[in-house]
């Protein structure tokens, strides 16, 4: 997921994104820990797209409390 589209994500769509990719990365590492994945980049986008949903809403929420 692009930059451009979470910021075009509202305040819910955003915690909802990132409970989903978190449980995406729990299955993902789980299905890894049992067989090889056939493609284990997915784990470190899958990790990245997290972190990129994490900082936008604690941009967000520091910009509500500094108003």
């Amino acid at each position: 997921m692009k930059q451009k589209d979470i910021i075009l994500l509202s305040d819910q769509e955003l915690k909802e994104k990132i409970e989903t990719e978190k449980n995406k990365l729990v299955k993902l590492k789980l299905r890894h820990a049992v067989s090889p994945l056939e493609n284990p980049m997915e784990i470190r986008n899958t990790r990245r797209t997290i972190a990129r949903l994490l900082t936008e809403f604690n941009k967000r929420k520091n910009n509500k409390t500094i108003k």
